[in-house]
């Protein structure tokens, strides 16, 4: 049964007293309601506005007090009246954007945002009734008949207060209001402190992690090259030794003679330093990201009769027997039948070493979903704790037991199976319990499949005037230098930062110039991309210069770059080099060397290799007819030179109709002051020492003087 709100009270607004009261009788209300004292100030403070703006525009009116006991939760209604003339631009007024001089409007907005629901309605000529509600809060006392009645008496028993009671009320009221406030306050500074204290632990944190990461990742490249350069040094002599083991034991072999038991000792440990390197090498290879899935079909049945023939040398103790399981009815694999036989060869002689009794059975067996192939290595051997059984997967762990003193090993081969398989795109797992075995299953996909590098659709547009440059470098910060560099030259940058972006992008533009760093991501080098570039005759025109942080110049000129650079190159000097190489005109460049010693014209030559049409003269007067024969475009000149000198031959040049806007640049063992060389300058566009002759110094300043 619904049951209507009760009228708590009634008052008639008449006189400016009347507001006073309202807001006394407001606040008495919300007390006896069991609201809290701050919500009692805005209950008031929202029903005096609202009062008073009814007795000062429309002159009187009324207001009424109701609790609703049907809502949930219970809710103190109010409602004010008067029979004025009503709002005008009332729409502006609830939506802040009317402007008076009076503040009309400015206590409507002010109550509606104290009181939980606020309805407005105005009609002109014939007044406004407002209704504001306020929800009681959760843990006053429920509102029923008795307490209705019981309220009412309480209302009727006070008297209300006079003006300046009101004022300190009120005045009280700011007080306890400005009191929280500054509460609140200091309440929010010491959460901003420790806030500020947080972000900074945060940013430390932070910062300590990158830096863990940068020195591991530094410290995991370090292993990667340390372990792939000592193992190629290690291979040689290890070579060595046992080749002279070997030569030794065959010259006691034809002479008759026993082979001393030491030079026995040695080729042995010669052969497990030998594999050892072999582990190292292949694991530096894995890890590094260097080691390539060669996939092709491979028969589990021929695999299984290879691995037989191989490991039954192996067989030593006649109390172990070597069994393979029938794999006739599987389907052929499409992986690397090298690594897979690695993997299985790791794991069958790790096994034939360790056990005692019983048998090594190796099987394959198809997964429900014919995607899948897991091979299985079972053992009646020592077996391995639980606790060891993760640790075994480590690099150089190897588990403490009577067998392990009596059969050496690296601690490298499950290690290396794990990240082979792993590679294939498997998983290794065991399965064992000491004292009576282990079962080692290797899954492998059926249908290797080269993990998916993404790369980006090319939406590359070429803009009009300017020549495509592919920038080979997976640093986003070094790919933002070359933009800025290459900004407001006659130069585009393309980005790519794998060398599958750097193909995709070459299949689909010609480049004037490739920028290659060597080093990218993940541990790859980009050598195989130069090669392939050089080798390719679509692209064998396009000049590579490297750009790297690793001393690889030689190497990089050897394999077809045309510069190579350390990091961080020069903005002029990259210009330079790029005009040089990527010069167009009506033929190649003409460039005349003058130079009598042999080694300098060498030298230069190499420096030139490619890059230009090259004429080299021995002495100043060939070097003359040469100039005035084939109209050079550029004229390298030593001042040391047999006959007439390099001075004399610049004045005849400067003299000559025909030579005199040649650029001239003097390349020169003498040592010269700053005096001598701001004179020579006078005749000549640059000046190189031969002490600073460089490949890059050298194309820079032919670049820079020709001005292409």
């Amino acid at each position: 049964m619904s049951i209507a709100p009760a009228s708590l009270l009634t008052l008639v607004i008449r006189h400016d007293q009347d507001v006073v009261t309202a807001r006394q009788r407001a606040g008495d209300i919300s007390a006896l309601l069991g609201f809290e004292s701050g919500e009692q100030t805005r209950v008031a403070t929202a029903v005096s506005e609202i009062v008073r703006n009814a007795f000062r525009y429309a002159g009187s009116g009324y207001v009424e007090f109701l609790i609703d006991r049907n809502a949930q939760p219970q809710t103190l209604t109010i409602a004010v009246v008067d029979r004025g003339q009503g709002i005008p631009h009332l729409e502006r007024v609830l939506n802040g954007t009317y402007q008076s001089s009076t503040g009309m409007g400015l206590g409507i907005t002010g109550a509606r945002r104290l009181m939980d629901e606020f309805q407005i309605e105005s009609i002109p000529g014939r007044g406004t009734s407002i209704v504001m509600q306020k929800a009681l809060p959760p843990r006053a006392p429920v509102v029923t008949e008795a307490r209705v009645a019981q309220i009412l008496r309480a209302i009727r028993s006070r008297q209300p207060a006079g003006i300046a009671e009101e004022f300190q009320r009120q005045n009280q009221e700011l007080l306890r209001a400005l009191d929280e406030l500054q509460t609140r306050q200091d309440e929010l500074v010491r959460l901003n402190r420790e806030l500020e204290d947080t972000n900074r632990g945060v940013v430390a944190l932070y910062a300590e992690l990158d830096e863990k990461a940068d020195h591991l990742r530094r410290a995991d490249e370090l292993k990667s090259r340390f372990l792939s350069n000592m193992t190629h040094e290690f291979r040689t002599p290890v070579n060595s030794i046992i080749g002279l083991c070997n030569l030794i034991g065959e010259d006691r072999h034809r002479a008759g003679q026993e082979l001393e038991q030491e030079v026995v000792y040695i080729r042995k440990a010669a052969e497990q330093l030998g594999e050892l390197v072999n582990d190292l090498l292949d694991l530096a290879k894995v890890e590094a990201g260097k080691t390539s899935v060669r996939a092709v079909p491979v028969d589990v049945s021929k695999l299984f009769g290879a691995l037989r023939g191989m490991l039954r040398p192996l067989l030593l103790n006649q109390a172990v027997a070597l069994t393979f399981d029938a794999a006739g009815d599987l389907p052929a694999l499409t992986t690397d039948e090298a690594k897979v036989s690695q993997i299985l060869r790791n794991l069958i002689s790790n096994a034939l070493k360790f056990t005692e009794r019983g048998e090594v059975r190796v099987g394959a067996t198809l997964a429900s979903d014919a995607k899948q192939i897991a091979f299985t290595v079972s053992d009646t051997g020592i077996g391995i704790a639980a606790d060891d059984q993760q640790r075994i997967f480590e690099e150089f762990t190897q588990i403490e037991h009577r067998l392990q003193r009596g059969v050496r090993g690296t601690g490298l081969g499950l290690p290396l199976s794990k990240r082979l398989a792993e590679l294939l795109g498997g998983t290794i797992s065991v399965v064992s319990e000491p004292g009576v075995g282990s079962t080692f299953s290797v899954t492998l996909p059926v249908h290797y499949s080269r993990p998916e590098h993404a790369v980006p659709e090319f939406n590359w547009r070429p803009e009009p005037g300017h020549r495509p440059v592919l920038v080979v470098d997976d640093a986003a910060d070094e790919q933002l230098i070359y933009e800025k560099l290459l900004k407001g030259t006659g130069f585009q940058v393309y980005p790519a930062a794998t060398v599958e972006q750097a193909e995709h992008a070459l299949g689909v533009m010609h480049p004037a110039v490739v920028i290659l760093d060597i080093r990218l991501g993940g541990g790859v080098e980009s050598w195989d991309l130069l090669l392939r570039l050089r080798r390719n005759p679509r692209t064998a025109d396009i000049p590579v210069i490297v750009v790297t942080a690793l001393d690889e110049r030689e190497r990089a000129l050897a394999l077809g770059a045309q510069a190579c650079f350390s990091k961080p190159v020069p903005r002029r000097v990259l210009l330079d080099t790029m005009a040089a190489l990527t010069s167009v005109g009506s033929g190649p460049m003409r460039v005349l060397l003058v130079e009598d010693e042999e080694i300098s014209r060498y030298l230069i030559e190499q420096a030139l290799d490619g890059a230009y049409q090259l004429t080299s003269c021995t002495d100043a007067e060939e070097g003359l007819r040469e100039a005035r024969a084939q109209a050079a475009d550029v004229i390298l000149l030593d001042l040391m030179l047999p006959g007439i000198t390099g001075w004399e031959m610049l004045d005849t040049l400067r003299d000559d109709a025909s030579t005199r806007d040649v650029p001239v640049i003097v390349v020169t063992g003498s040592a010269l002051d700053e005096e001598g060389r701001t004179d020579l300058l006078r005749h000549a566009r640059d000046v190189i020492s031969k002490a600073d002759l460089t490949r890059e110094r050298l194309l820079g300043a032919i670049a820079a003087v020709v001005g292409r």
